[in-house]
């Protein structure tokens, strides 16, 4: 085969070693209290520096953003620092990492928030859907989200906010660059999803509308940072965390469409990676391609072999492997070499020690 899979790769002012991508896992291994990022997530990172890019797990801009027990935040001066242990780590073994901004919306529960009511699009519950809770009282364990109060003007405004501050703090701590997290169910996707916006106002309805707090972060964060340091995470054909779109081909290529004027760095496509879960249209990557001039990047399910394939295709530029970075932090050899691949341990994916973290060994041939 090709390696163009293994040749360098320019993302705006980056060079990277590959096309290779580390995508964000939420590992929930931040300290407590504060939810500040540590050294042994340091080491993990660092493990995995031979990526071309590492996005990190999803990191909350406010202590309101939060949705599961011992995620990390980036909106205080202790997590700024504790980024920065991350940053530094991977930045000596010569690699590259984004942080990924993430504001939950409805999938969190109060006392992830500190008793606060979660805010949404719209004052829609999430249906059949649960959580990670740590309330320092009971048995930390997964609760049943609780239905969202729709967000006033106000609360719009001041989450554009906390998505500029935490862009800036995300440069402050060392990153290379941030990834919206507009995906997954999570609250920018609250907006955009046809059928978990029903606000009648100019953030509802029509999807020009349902796109404009999408448009309102990426200008307020493209401002503050600049447009080769922003990417975008979507998921258009997901049904995550309970939002669903009537015509996702569309609302997608047209937020595709949307981010291109922006002349972000990068689009990032989360594909249904379940293991039964139908393929990506063909066709509708090369809507997105058309769509979006700048670098996209697709992760779920790839091999190296069907990596290679998108990259040749043209209908991709990077990467990214998910699962397969959890047990082997060396995969870009592993995959350059045909060697095996460790399995990781789906007991050790969220919260703990190092176990499962940090302990997976690169390959002895």
């Amino acid at each position: 085969m090709s390696l163009s899979l293994f040749q360098p790769f320019t993302l705006g002012g980056l060079t990277l070693k590959n096309r290779i991508v580390m995508p964000p896992m939420t590992r929930s291994r931040a300290s407590q209290p504060g939810d500040v990022a540590n050294d042994m997530m340091a080491t993990y990172y660092a493990q995995r520096a031979s990526a071309g890019l590492i996005v990190s797990e999803g990191t909350q801009i406010s202590a309101t953003a939060k949705g599961y027990a011992w995620t990390p935040g980036i909106y205080t001066p202790e997590q700024i620092a504790g980024w920065r242990k991350v940053t530094d780590a991977v930045h000596a073994k010569q690699g590259a990492i984004f942080a990924q901004l993430w504001h939950v919306g409805r999938v969190t529960h109060p006392d992830n928030i500190g008793g606060e009511q979660p805010i949404s699009s719209s004052a829609l519950k999430a249906e059949n859907v649960k959580i990670f809770v740590d309330n320092g009282n009971d048995a930390p364990g997964f609760v049943d989200v609780v239905e969202p109060r729709a967000m006033t003007k106000a609360d719009i405004q001041q989450v554009i906010e906390d998505y500029r501050q935490a862009a800036l703090n995300a440069i402050e701590a060392g990153f290379d660059g941030i990834e919206l997290h507009a995906a997954n169910g999570y609250l920018i996707n609250q907006f955009i999803d046809s059928e978990a916006n029903v606000r009648f106002d100019e953030y509802g309805g029509s999807l020009e509308n349902r796109l404009r707090f999408l448009d309102e972060i990426v200008t307020a964060m493209v401002d503050a940072i600049g447009a080769d340091r922003v990417g975008v995470r979507l998921a258009p054909l997901t049904t995550l965390n309970g939002t669903v779109d009537a015509n996702p081909i569309d609302t997608y290529t047209a937020a595709a469409a949307l981010l291109n004027k922006h002349h972000i760095v990068y689009l990032h496509i989360a594909e249904v990676d379940w293991d039964d879960a139908p393929d990506t249209p063909v066709s509708f990557k090369r809507a997105m391609r058309n769509a979006f001039q700048g670098v996209l990047i697709y992760a779920g399910r790839y091999n190296a072999d069907k990596a290679e394939h998108a990259l040749n295709d043209g209908l991709a530029d990077m990467i990214g492997f998910g699962r397969p970075f959890v047990a082997n932090p060396d995969l870009p050899e592993r995959m350059k070499n045909g060697y095996p691949l460790a399995e990781h341990d789906p007991n050790t994916l969220f919260g703990g020690t190092e176990k499962g973290l940090t302990d997976y060994p690169i390959y002895q041939a």
